[in-house]
């Protein structure tokens, strides 16, 4: 069974990667192996409206199963910046760094209770037939006073997870893929794709 991640980012499809390997009966390609296919511009206003949007563009466009990804950081005390604008918040060819710095900027007068924040990953799922399911996959903590640890990407350096003393960039990808937003969102999939591999085996 094929299915296609409706991203080129390539931490992201290492990520999924890992989490796909232990369902063996998938085939999993992302939008690096089409080339010529145009993403829609993300003009929802919010994760799951975004995510729908990608996966039932590429699933009509490509013919095929897609999993569109659309997550970010959310600072309620920031009024739920950055959200849908994570990728971007610094500019729109803004660094990951430069995202970041901006984030600190931002928060360097909140204290306590305020640096709260949460990862947020919408997933969306769609066939040649429209959406079939979306599901939301979280993990609280809050923000740091600078950066710590040199792995994973996005915001990772300034988040710690709640009951941690590491940040998301010194843990392990192994670990983090364990308990990460997008793991969470994942594991909701799991029982549908399962389903749609039954049914393609039987017709």
């Amino acid at each position: 069974m094929e299915i296609v991640l409706a991203t080129t980012n390539l931490h992201k499809i290492r990520e999924f990667r890992e989490m796909f390997k232990a369902l063996k009966f998938v085939d999993l390609l992302s939008l690096l192996n089409f080339p010529d296919y145009i993403p829609p511009e993300e003009t929802e206003a919010t994760f799951e409206g975004n995510a729908n949007l990608k996966a039932i563009h590429a699933a009509h466009a490509l013919k095929k199963w897609v999993i569109a990804d659309d997550s970010g950081l959310v600072v309620p005390a920031l009024g739920g910046a950055p959200g849908i604008y994570s990728r971007r918040y610094a500019g729109e060819h803004a660094t990951d760094k430069e995202n970041r710095e901006k984030l600190l900027y931002e928060m360097r007068e909140l204290q306590s209770f305020q640096r709260s924040a949460y990862f947020q990953c919408t997933l969306a799922l769609a066939g040649v037939d429209g959406l079939c399911k979306t599901v939301t996959g979280t993990v609280e903590g809050v923000i740091l006073e600078e950066e710590r640890g040199r792995e994973g990407f996005g915001y990772d350096a300034v988040f710690q997870q709640h009951d941690s003393y590491q940040s998301f960039a010194q843990i392990s990808s192994d670990h983090k893929n364990k308990i990460s937003h997008r793991h969470k969102a994942f594991k909701k999939l799991v029982s549908k794709l399962e389903a749609l591999k039954t049914a393609s085996s039987h017709p």
